[in-house]
């Protein structure tokens, strides 16, 4: 029986003292969705996904993954997600090899298993040259390569992924838009924070933008094109972030 992989959230508000960050939002995304979250910057994304992943608290609403809710600490939850930060972090004085056994460890993962995945993504991103390094010998796109590994290693459920394509070349950026779309058939939510609209447009099933910590839309580019009578996604999101719906 196929696992019933979900993510809801629903009335959603975070605030900083006094300032709303993320405004009573509510999205439902259920496996094979991969969902783009695009905005201006200050518009609350990148603290959607911090709420999400457990690494802030909100003042109301409640968020679900897979029917649990994610307040209350389990690791099996923790297990069914991947975070991919909008700015890179490693452990400088690891190679990238020691820092994917560590991520592969604390996820529960056998040796063979960590080995097997790390040999199958430093291949396909292409940075099997550079395991042994140390990581601040790395650029930030050869970084970028292994915190995407390192969400990737442990086939968890849902990715929630803030900017995946900064630093990247385009052949690199290539490989992981066809690795989210290999994950995406394969029941999984793929929730990613974005401002390269071409991204959006070209993977996402369905968009969320937000504008002054609003969720102003949300649904498929399709219907938003129609509904507003423009061509690219482009144009969309100036036409809805200028004034709000």
């Amino acid at each position: 029986m196929e696992k019933n992989v979900s993510l809801k959230i629903k009335n959603l508000v975070k605030m900083y003292g006094k300032k709303v960050a993320v405004n009573d939002i509510s999205l439902e995304l259920k496996g094979g969705d991969i969902f783009g979250f695009i905005g201006p910057n200050g518009a609350g994304k990148t603290t959607t996904i911090k709420c999400i992943a457990g690494l802030l608290d909100f003042e109301k609403g409640s968020i679900s993954i897979n029917g649990m809710d994610n307040k209350k600490f389990d690791v099996n939850l923790k297990r069914s997600f991947g975070y991919i930060p909008d700015t890179p972090y490693l452990y400088d004085k690891l190679t990238g090899r020691e820092f994917l056994f560590f991520v592969g460890r604390l996820y529960g993962m056998e040796k063979e298993e960590i080995e097997k995945r790390i040999d199958e993504f430093s291949k396909k991103l292409e940075f099997k040259d550079y395991m042994d390094l140390k990581t601040e010998e790395y650029s930030h796109g050869m970084k970028q390569r292994i915190i995407i590994t390192s969400c990737f290693l442990h086939s968890p459920d849902i990715f929630l992924i803030d900017e995946p394509l900064v630093g990247l070349d385009p052949k690199s950026s290539r490989i992981v838009k066809d690795l989210f779309k290999e994950f995406s058939k394969t029941n999984r939510i793929l929730f990613i924070s974005t401002h390269t609209l071409s991204l959006a447009e070209e993977i996402c099933n369905k968009i969320g933008i937000m504008d002054k910590g609003k969720l102003v839309y949300f649904g498929s580019i399709e219907n938003l094109k129609e509904n507003l009578k423009k061509s690219n996604l482009e144009e969309l999101f100036l036409e809805i972030t200028k004034d709000g719906l």
